[in-house]
């Protein structure tokens, strides 16, 4: 792996972790982190609150670039779509939303229900 994927790597790790603690001291409880559903994509964090399922992506960048922007139709669709595998995967049947965790630098955003 070359030098620069490394450093992707190790940032977005960062920015995971980051958003882990955040949920959890906002008593979100994790269930699942990077759950890759084949052709889909990932899904970053899947996270419970109550009794509402939260699929979550994780987004940073550098300072020079808004990281929402990297929060497009088409990482929604794959989203949704694995989180519908998921839950058919698991046998789940419960209300559920996709958020986004927005990170710059050290500050965090978290979106609840992107997708209306």
């Amino acid at each position: 792996m070359n030098r620069q994927a490394n450093s992707t790597t190790a940032k977005g790790s960062r920015a995971e972790k980051m958003a882990v603690e955040y949920l959890e001291a906002q008593n979100f409880q994790i269930l699942e982190q990077n759950f890759y559903a084949k052709k889909m994509g990932e899904i970053d964090i899947i996270a419970q609150k109550d009794t509402l399922l939260h699929f979550i992506e994780v987004k940073s960048a550098t300072a020079n670039f808004d990281p929402i922007y990297n929060l497009t139709p088409r990482k929604l669709k794959k989203i949704i779509n694995a989180s519908y595998y998921y839950m058919k995967l698991k046998n789940i049947d419960r209300a559920f939303c996709i958020d986004a965790i927005i990170i710059r630098g050290d500050d965090i955003e978290f979106i609840e229900n992107i997708t209306i």
